[in-house]
């Protein structure tokens, strides 16, 4: 419906509390914004892991009885949207299997780029696979291994497979947790009760009222098991490569992903973007929701003032009756509504975190000029996005990005806006602190320098 980037995935776990599966559920729930295409949550209570999955949301899959069936103390929950996989109920985390290495659970965040590779050879070895995740692979390389701890076991198959992995296993008796050595997905430590809990934004921890402690260092093991906690480092260090689209758009605002505020680095984005490309008008307007901190920081920078010129719709389910030719323009409409009486003979400032196609974009502003509005200037709070993501974040193909194959001044013409604007890649790297040392970023969608190799795009494209 929208032109936008899918979210990822979302993973949790807690280990050791008596209201384990309900600690699980509140945790995905704040993680909702990660996947909205399915959810589910494994426990174990010692003997034995229990099983609930779903299509759809956190909240519509999850009720009291089925809350009741996942017994135990310890227990992981993922919330997905697919980037590697169909989207499917046989592909709705966490995987579960029996092997020898005894009862499994498995929840990623991320995308293994050898995984169709690796995926082909042990289907001719004989191996039979349940799902089209990529995810499934690490499951049978652990069930393959002949070593004699789980978490050697694990650490064996990770050292087959490359590309980004935030990783949450469930046995009988641990919850072991494993990010992959150049960090690109996050993974938070806390503490609630006493109880260790992982999430992948800190965000999920607010709701539970846990105390973060730390974020699982890239390249690191951490078991939590009866005795406490245990860390290992399973990779050798590499040049670390967060994800910046996570602060540019992906994570919530009120969560801190690799040590910094989400909401300072949009707010500094806006506030950036203001300085480079300033534009004399009498409203900023987000394209909400993602747009609204980094317009909150353009109005600041440039003291044009702020408005929400565009109401959502935070309604919307999964799917809906189009018609046919009735209303034009409906997958956004359903959205999005300007609030006319703030938009009619006023010179507009939009702010948005990308264009991807720019169908979207182009619907936008004529809705903004059909408000009534003299002048309407798009301002992206990122740089334009050349070349897809591989690294677990769902983007189109390279040949799909209007910004691969269209100047500025062509984008502009496109989506008819009287000027358009992007923050510099430069701009966007200060605002997310990379000037203050707080991290080395992933930005192969702005610049196609992949920090991984992968094999033919063409086969990982249609993964």
């Amino acid at each position: 419906m929208f032109d936008k980037f899918r979210e990822e995935c979302g993973v949790f776990g807690v280990f050791g509390h008596r209201e384990a599966s309900r600690i699980a559920y509140l945790g995905l729930y704040a993680l909702q914004h990660r996947g909205q295409e399915s959810a589910g949550i494994v426990s174990s209570d010692g003997s034995g892991l229990h099983s609930e999955t779903g299509m759809g949301h956190v909240a519509d899959i999850f009720d009291q009885s089925r809350l009741e069936h996942l017994k135990g103390e310890s227990a992981i929950g993922h919330t997905r949207y697919s980037t590697a996989g169909e989207s499917a109920s046989k592909n709705a985390q966490p995987l579960v299997v029996s092997c020898s290495q005894g009862d499994l659970g498995l929840c990623h965040n991320g995308n293994l780029i050898n995984a169709l590779q690796v995926r082909h050879q042990l289907e001719k070895a004989g191996s039979i696979f349940q799902s089209t995740t990529d995810s499934e692979v690490i499951l049978h390389l652990i069930a393959r291994s002949r070593q004699e701890t789980i978490e050697d076991a694990i650490q064996e198959a990770l050292s087959q497979l490359t590309g980004a992995y935030s990783l949450i296993f469930l046995t009988r008796e641990k919850v072991i947790a494993v990010r992959d050595p150049r960090g690109f997905r996050p993974l938070n430590l806390g503490w609630l009760d006493g109880s260790p809990v992982l999430a992948s934004e800190t965000c999920a921890f607010d709701l539970i009222e846990a105390r973060f402690d730390r974020e699982v260092a890239p390249g690191e093991m951490l078991t939590l098991f009866k005795g406490g906690t245990r860390s290992r480092q399973i990779s050798p260090p590499q040049s670390p490569s967060f994800c910046v689209f996570e602060h540019v758009y992906f994570s919530r605002p009120d969560s801190h992903i690799f040590g910094r505020s989400v909401y300072e680095s949009r707010h500094l984005l806006g506030r950036t973007l203001a300085q480079e490309q300033p534009v004399e008008a009498d409203i900023v307007v987000p394209v909400p929701d993602s747009g609204v901190a980094a317009a909150i920081g353009f109005s600041h920078e440039s003291r044009i003032q702020f408005e929400f010129g565009l109401i959502r719709n935070h309604y919307v389910g999964r799917t809906f009756i189009e018609p046919k030719q009735s209303i034009r323009h409906f997958g956004v409409k359903i959205k999005l509504n300007p609030v006319a009486e703030l938009i009619q003979g006023q010179r507009v400032v939009l702010v948005d975190d990308s264009i991807v196609r720019g169908t979207t974009s182009r619907k936008i502003v004529k809705m903004v000029r059909d408000a009534g509005a003299l002048e309407v200037h798009v301002r992206i709070s990122c740089p334009p996005t050349i070349s897809p993501c591989f690294y677990g974040v769902d983007t189109p193909t390279k040949r799909e990005l209007i910004a691969s194959s269209h100047s500025v001044e062509e984008i502009r013409k496109y989506i008819k806006a009287d000027s358009l604007g992007y923050l510099s890649h430069e701009g966007m790297l200060r605002s997310c602190g990379v000037e203050q040392g707080q991290g080395h970023f992933c930005s192969a969608c702005y610049t196609g320098d992949y920090p991984v190799p992968f094999p033919q795009m063409s086969a990982v494209e249609t993964a």
